[in-house]
Parts: structure tokens; sequence; C-alpha cells
């Protein structure tokens, strides 16, 4: 899919990974007064915006009280400048339904950006970290329509069991000395060849960095969210039209904390 920004368009941030949970406050407030009060003209969240999602449904059930507070936040930031979701290796059961209650646009992934005459590769980054073969396989389960209907015809009381065991085994493996493999260097450059992009724009990783590739190629890695960590993690890739006519680009690219992409507003 190719998205041409509108000609409205003069600022656009890229966020992933908050890992939103009942249990993490901080980091929810952190979000939810970002978007609330960006100074964007469109929010781009490139996966596992939620720790985990086990079906539209839980919306409707008395289980899913914060779930639903997510969705408002999103359905008051929507009323204001457009939102684009990616599904990441954490949410990727989220679907229309959310959308719906959110007002916000579901991205298939791979997607390109068209904006200040630059094409943007958007993914959530987990498919192309090939050297980690167990979750590729994992993954190559989970993301077969017959496996998520499967799945989603389970009670969402069995649902969310079996999502709490997935969450207790990540979270393990955390706290081992487990090395987590990176994007595949050579993937990244074929999926540019393919899609005739520029910057590839990806989280997952939780490695903020700029990396070169190819000639006139960059790979833009997102952070992820976590106001409980010592130091807080939270940062935007904030991408604007350039102001100064003369510069070498039509664009200009910062990495800056939420508390400072927002615009003047009441606590």
């Amino acid at each position: 899919m190719e998205l041409v920004a509108p000609s409205r368009w003069a600022c656009v941030d890229f966020i992933s990974d908050i890992h939103l949970q009942a249990s993490d406050g901080l980091t929810f407030q952190a979000w939810r007064d970002y978007l609330l009060h960006t100074t964007a003209d469109a929010v781009f969240i490139l996966g596992d915006l939620f720790e985990v999602w086990v079906g539209d449904d839980i919306l409707l059930s008395p289980e899913g009280g914060f779930e639903q507070q997510c969705a408002d936040v999103l359905r008051a930031a929507s009323g204001r400048m457009d939102i684009y979701i990616l599904c990441g290796n954490r949410d990727f059961l989220m679907g229309s339904a959310l959308m719906a209650a959110c007002g916000c646009t579901l991205l298939p992934e791979p997607c390109i950006l068209s904006f200040a005459n630059v094409r943007w590769l958007l993914v959530h980054g987990d498919a192309q970290c090939l050297d980690d073969t167990d979750y590729m396989q994992f993954r190559a389960q989970v993301r077969k329509p017959e496996w998520q209907r499967d799945f989603l015809a389970k009670p969402l009381a069995d649902r969310m069991a079996i999502a709490r065991g997935i969450r207790a085994q990540s979270e393990a493996r955390k706290r081992s000395d487990t090395v987590y493999a990176d994007v595949d260097f050579q993937a990244a450059n074929d999926l540019l060849d393919s899609t005739h992009a520029r910057y590839l724009v990806h989280g997952h990783t939780h490695r903020p960095a700029k990396h070169r590739l190819n000639v006139g190629r960059e790979r833009l890695v997102l952070s992820d969210w976590d106001l409980s960590a010592q130091p807080p993690r939270a940062e935007v890739l904030r991408l604007r039209l350039a102001s100064v006519k003369n510069t070498t680009e039509r664009f200009t690219l910062e990495r800056i904390p939420p508390s400072m992409a927002v615009g003047p507003h009441e606590n």
C-alpha cells in the first residue's frame, strides 16, 4: 500500500512499542498526554501499541476497562489529526472493530508513505529479524488466518490466560542473557529495493538509531516507551517539511521526547 501525504500535512510523528498495559500508569499517562496535545498533523504508531491484544471484543467486556480507556484517548486524538497504526508482534490481533471505536486507520505491512517527495517504508520490524528463527516460526504460525480464527473463537477468559502465559515467557527471556536478533541488513536493503523507498522506519528492536544501508538509503529505528524504567525511555521521531527553501532536503528529522512534541496545554 502507498499512502500519499495530503498537502495539509507539514509535520508527521512516528512512535512505536508503547506496550500499553494497566500495570504501567506512567507510560499510559505520557502516551495520553502526548497523543492529546502533539502538534503533529499525523501520527504513525508502528506496532506494539499494546503489550497484548487478545481480540477487539475485549472492548465489550468488563475486563476491558483499560483497553476502552486507551480507545477513548485514540478517539479524542483522531478527532483533530490523522492516526495510522501498524500491528506489532504483541498486538497483531487488532482489527476493524477497534479501529472503528478509536477513529484510526489500520495499515497493511509494509506500507509506503510518500511525504516531502520521499518514499518512507514503514514496518514494525519483527518480520526482518531473520536470525531469530524460533520467533519467525512462531510468527508464521500466528499470522495464519486459520490460527487467528481458531484463537478468536476461544472464550475471552481463555485467550487472556494464554496471553498471560506468553507474556510470562517473554519476561523470563528478558531476564536471561538472551541476545535478541536485529533487523537483517540484506533483508532491509531488499525491502527498500522492491518498494523503491529511501528510508526504512521501524520499531520492535528497542534500539533507537540510524543505520546506513546501501548508497543513499537509511534504516531509522524507533525507541520503545517505558516511563517506569531507570532511566525512563520515550521518544518521538518527528518528520517536518523544511522551512528553509535552499536546503538540500525538503524535510527535517529529529528525535525528541514526547514532552517537546506537544503544544501549550493545561495539565
